[in-house]
């Protein structure tokens, strides 16, 4: 990997996301105070052929040189689907004497408590490519067994022999003491040069073995796949003439150089929702719930401060992942979901997907199963004349006759019972999505009706309406480019990386000292990690400092941020009691504190993306044609207004239609629109009404 470089820079910043079914462009050009966006259908196959076309015409749309573009910002799925679908690298485990079945015991829990025929999930490592050495490390950092050269020929040999494709390490308390793990990997690596070895403290050197080994065993499983995907990325794009740096979306939120990206693919599987949810925060719109609806799925996630939401313990194909990442929860289906009837003549939508080829019904692709795009269509919430701007005609024949058809035989061909089928299939579709949103929210205490929605992704802002009535949200902000968001938020995305050392000791006056010198530590780290992604030496990031802390014999800790000038026992202590107060309404003076993982982020700001330019409206814009629309078991004639012909201070009530050339904005009866001076368009409920269903 040779991109190196500068994320900083006054010329072009290019974001993309490349989705199941479009991959989506941004172009970021500060010094003309432009934005320019574009949606290119995904080649699943290689999804850098999809880019590479996309990028060709992105630069063509924006009148942009090749070397006017100065980073170009990439968020993948790649290696979430691999996980997902089992489809990574042959790859071997190497743990300590006696921990060969880490991964098959895991936390020995069911997968399900109430279905007693639940399967566990696969391995990423089956047991016969899991070899052990004789190594390791007691709790305090104190070497217990130390291998010799022959213990490392001979397990070396074990490696060689399973043909795996790379391999993982993982030492019991190997957290204490990376370098000591590191060393194991290092001398595997010199007697096997072309074996791929991770050391998992030297990915994330965190306690509790089972997930430090996941997080080793999942950067090898997908660090082939990666790499040769970045490596023809690299290739595409190089030969479309661009030769800036390329930076990938991590899953925190932020971006790593694309060398980082090969070196720790783990950080970057859940990169393409987390560039969305870190736009939306930077909207201004205070608490918010963000809805990316794209082709295969619909995701949320909460922000309340201007900050994404981040977890460090989530769930990727069934397996834990303790390593910080934007909190995306999946809640239901996607544009390209397929209607069916299942055995028991329940309707039902998804999770199968038609993905971009042949796609829903209405592409013409060959595809004859009906979607929630066909569903659209059928209602008359999209035009098939308009959709992607005109460059993308839809077959509203074929929506009405696959949907129709799932109407039994008295049904099929007839366009009654399509609309029927559609209407049914979008109740059935909302209906999942907040049931889903509802429960998120009540874990964490919140009430979603005191937050705005921000929908994006192709069909988010079509859906948001929809969604918003069902579970008494009464605000949704809709982006100028909210199709293509996740592109526009990795355009804008800064260098960011998560640092993290666990202690697991007592709080008193020693520990206290070891955290503050751990910190320093990690902090020169990430300075170094910082000038390395950047290309700047000089530049210093914003540093943020936090420990998991945790009354003795308590199962888990709660995240403590801290004060970097006040690092004392006393200070410490006091923190962990008012926090602890603040969650569950007490604090026990008399108990003992632990500290247990010192965490340290580090942000690198990029040059500020430029505000979409917006004319000054008249107030009371003209829409261009009516439209008759199924809202609510009703029809409607509908107002449509072009997405470009609206102006700050622009307002309308519904119901009306607001189409861009990349999605559609509906807005039902009882709600209002209006546009900000930054192009967003602000929908709220007027009529005061709850949906009835949560009345009762």
């Amino acid at each position: 990997m040779t991109s190196t470089g500068t994320a900083t820079g006054n010329g072009a910043r290019i974001g993309i996301d490349v989705g199941g079914t479009f991959t989506d462009l941004v172009a970021s050009v500060p010094d003309r105070g432009l934005v320019v966006h574009h949606k290119e259908p995904s080649t699943p196959a290689d999804p850098s052929l999809a880019v590479a076309d996309g990028l060709a015409a992105l630069l063509a749309r924006a009148d942009l040189r090749p070397e006017e573009v100065t980073g170009l910002v990439h968020g993948t799925t790649i290696g979430l689907n691999a996980v997902i679908q089992r489809r990574g690298a042959r790859i071997a485990l190497v743990v300590t004497e006696g921990y060969r079945d880490i991964l098959e015991i895991g936390r020995s829990r069911m997968p399900s408590s109430f279905d007693l025929y639940a399967g566990k999930e696969e391995p990423l490592v089956p047991r016969n490519l899991i070899v052990e050495i004789s190594a390791r490390l007691g709790p305090r950092g104190e070497p217990v067994a130390e291998p010799d050269a022959a213990e490392l020929d001979r397990v070396a040999a074990r490696l060689r022999a399973t043909g795996a494709d790379a391999a993982a390490v993982v030492i019991l308390h190997g957290y204490t003491d990376p370098a000591f793990e590191e060393g194991v990997a290092a001398g595997l690596r010199e007697r096997l040069p072309l074996l791929p070895v991770t050391a998992s403290a030297t990915v994330w050197p965190e306690v509790r073995e089972y997930e430090r080994a996941l997080v080793a065993c999942m950067n090898a499983y997908i660090q082939p796949l990666m790499r040769d995907y970045f490596a023809r990325l690299e290739g595409r794009v190089r030969g479309l003439g661009v030769s800036a740096p390329i930076f990938i979306s991590a899953s925190n939120g932020g971006s790593m150089s694309l060398r980082s990206a090969a070196e720790r693919p783990v950080e970057t599987v859940l990169s393409g929702p987390a560039a969305g949810v870190a736009a939306a925060a930077r909207l201004g719109a205070g608490a918010i719930v963000t809805f990316d609806m794209g082709g295969t799925s619909s995701d949320i996630a909460v922000s309340v401060d201007g900050s994404p939401e981040l977890a460090t313990h989530t769930t990727v194909g069934g397996l834990p992942l303790i390593v910080p990442v934007v909190a995306v929860h999946a809640i239901g289906a996607g544009g390209g979901s397929v209607i069916r009837v299942d055995g028991q003549g329940m309707l039902k939508v998804g999770p199968g997907s038609a993905g971009a080829d042949p796609g829903p019904a209405a592409y013409g692709r060959g595809g004859d199963r009906p979607t929630v795009t066909d569903c659209y269509l059928a209602t008359g919430l999209i035009d098939p004349h308009t959709f992607l701007g005109g460059r993308m005609p839809l077959d509203a024949g074929a929506s009405f006759k696959a949907l129709s058809g799932l109407a039994g035989p008295d049904g099929a061909g007839d366009d009654a019972a399509a609309h029927r089928v559609a209407a049914s299939a979008l109740r059935v579709a909302t209906a999942g999505m907040a049931t889903e949103l509802q429960k998120i929210m009540a874990q964490r205490g919140l009430d979603p009706r005191r937050f705005a929605l921000v929908p994006f992704g192709g069909a988010g802002p079509t859906h948001a309406a929809m969604l918003a009535e069902e579970v008494g949200i009464a605000h949704i902000v809709v982006p100028p480019t909210a199709a293509t968001f996740c592109a526009l938020g990795a355009a804008g995305a800064d260098l960011r990386r998560d640092f993290a050392r666990s202690l697991r000791r007592p709080l008193d006056a020693a520990s206290a000292t070891r955290l503050a010198g751990v910190l320093a530590e990690l902090s020169a780290r990430a300075q170094e990690w910082l000038a390395e992604q950047n290309g700047q030496a000089r530049l210093r990031g914003r540093l943020s400092f936090a420990a998991d802390m945790r009354y003795s014999g308590q199962a888990y800790e709660l995240r403590i941020a801290l004060d970097p000038d006040r690092l004392d026992a006393e200070a410490l202590s006091e923190a962990f009691h008012a926090e602890h107060e603040r969650l569950y309404g007490f604090r026990d003076q008399s108990a003992t504190i632990e500290l247990g993982t010192a965490r340290l982020g580090v942000v690198g700001p990029v040059a500020e993306l430029p505000p979409a330019a917006v004319r000054p409206g008249t107030g009371a814009p003209r829409p261009t044609a009516r439209r008759r629309v199924l809202l609510a078991g009703a029809w409607h004639d509908a107002h449509v207004h072009p997405r470009e012909s609206l102006g700050v201070g622009d307002a309308f009530d519904g119901p009306a239609i607001v189409e861009q050339d990349d999605t559609t904005v509906v807005v039902p009866p009882g709600w209002s629109a209006d546009v900000d001076g930054a192009g967003n368009l602000h929908l709220r409920r007027t009529d005061g009404a709850h949906n009835p269903r949560r009345k009762a």
